[in-house]
Parts: C-alpha cells; sequence; structure tokens
C-alpha cells in the first residue's frame, strides 16, 4: 500500500482552490484551511497532488 496524499482519509480529490483547475490535484484537509495575509480574505486548504506525501498521514478517522 503506498503512503501517499491518494491514499488519505484527509485528501479530497476535486479541483483546486482556484478559478483554474488543475488535472491532477486535490486538497489536503489534514489541517485547519492556511490563512492568507489580509484580514478579508479567506483561508485555502493545501493543493497537492495525488503521489505526494507527509508526516501525517492516516488511511481512516481516528473515530472510525
Amino acid at each position: 500500500m503506498a503512503h501517499n496524499c491518494n491514499a488519505c482519509a484527509f485528501y479530497e480529490n476535486h479541483a483546486a482552490n482556484s478559478d483554474s483547475q488543475l488535472s491532477d490535484a486535490g486538497l489536503c484537509r489534514a489541517n485547519p484551511p492556511v490563512t492568507q495575509k489580509d484580514a478579508d480574505s479567506r483561508g485555502y486548504w493545501p493543493v497537492v497532488k495525488p503521489t505526494d506525501w507527509c508526516g501525517e498521514f492516516a488511511t481512516k478517522f481516528a473515530a472510525e
């Protein structure tokens, strides 16, 4: 089993947080959205590729 974003319970496979869609990207929902420099800007989840990985890899939610 690969330990990458695509296999992670916190990976959301859909269009990136922008007007332009990335065909090979998803959102990492392991942590809260990243804040922006302007106080009135909304936060964004990091855009990742399915083959990326991190130290927070999980295959399911802890409550399961």
